[in-house]
């Protein structure tokens, strides 16, 4: 994965309007999975349109700094198809 803010902004811009899946850190211990299309790119965040039904809300934003902590982990499906 990328190592500086700019390099993670730069891939998320490359790959709007795809599906991505991320696994967020719920607290205690628990990781929260979600899907949806990456969906915008801003200053300081991105945006995820959630898949629907699925979710009780809509988006869900992130800062790029979530993605270099690891705090926030994207797997887009090209990404997985690389590792099979």
């Amino acid at each position: 994965m990328a190592k500086t803010l700019m390099e993670i902004k730069h891939l998320l811009e490359a790959n709007v309007g795809k599906k991505v899946t991320i696994q967020a850190n719920g607290g205690r211990k628990k990781m929260i999975e979600r899907s949806g299309l990456l969906e915008g790119i801003y200053p300081a965040v991105f945006t995820v349109k959630l898949d629907q039904g699925e979710n009780s809300v809509e988006r869900l934003s992130y800062s790029y700094t979530d993605v270099l902590t690891e705090t926030v982990k994207l797997t887009m499906p090209e990404e997985l198809a690389d590792e099979a």
